[in-house]
């Protein structure tokens, strides 16, 4: 079992001055095997608080970031599975099932982690899954200005994942759970 934080648009100072109460208190250092974070962290001490919880930190390049070093996108794999990170404001349409389908498919990933949105969504398409993690803080976005605050924890277990999708509604954590198992035959490993 592999425990796997995925978050992002958290837009720190700018559009919010940190992540929820709630969610800080859950999310505690070594516990987290790996951090996917698809960007628009916007600061250096977000970078710095991120590593603070798990070592091993991926993070894709957000519009926002000022740290020129993150990439536009990363591809690792995480037991067996093939997951892919990028942001989603170069994705055209923005959150258009058939274009990131488009970028699973480049990316050759079992898992895309997208966001730019700040809405959560995820969906079984294509024999993978497109997961958006929404903004852990609840920062606007051009496309919404009423956003829960959302991260994904996912347990990544053989060929079954498990998505706990973590939303602060009305002052309180609501907690749901997405299934996925990989149907092909486990990649090579290289």
């Amino acid at each position: 079992m592999v425990l796997v934080l995925a978050l992002g648009d958290l837009h720190i100072p700018h559009r919010a001055a940190d992540l929820p109460a709630k969610f800080k208190s859950m999310l505690v250092p070594g516990k987290i095997q790996h951090i996917l974070c698809t960007g628009n962290l916007c600061i250096k001490e977000i970078h710095d608080y991120l590593k603070s919880l798990c070592s091993d930190l991926h993070v894709s390049q957000g519009e926002y970031d000022e740290d020129a070093r993150y990439s536009e996108t990363k591809t690792l794999t995480i037991g067996q599975f093939k997951l892919g990170l990028c942001h989603g404001h170069q994705v055209v349409p923005w959150g258009d099932l058939d274009s990131l389908a488009m970028l699973q498919r480049k990316l050759d990933v079992d898992i895309l982690i997208t966001g730019h949105t700040h809405q959560f969504k995820a969906y079984k398409h294509e024999g993978g899954v497109v997961i958006n993690p929404g903004s852990a803080t609840g920062a606007y976005s051009s496309i919404s200005y009423n956003v829960n605050p959302s991260f994904v924890l996912m347990d990544i277990d053989g060929l079954h994942v498990v998505l706990y999708v973590y939303e602060l509604i009305d002052g309180e954590v609501k907690v749901d759970r997405i299934d996925f198992k990989k149907s092909s035959p486990p990649r090579p490993t290289p």
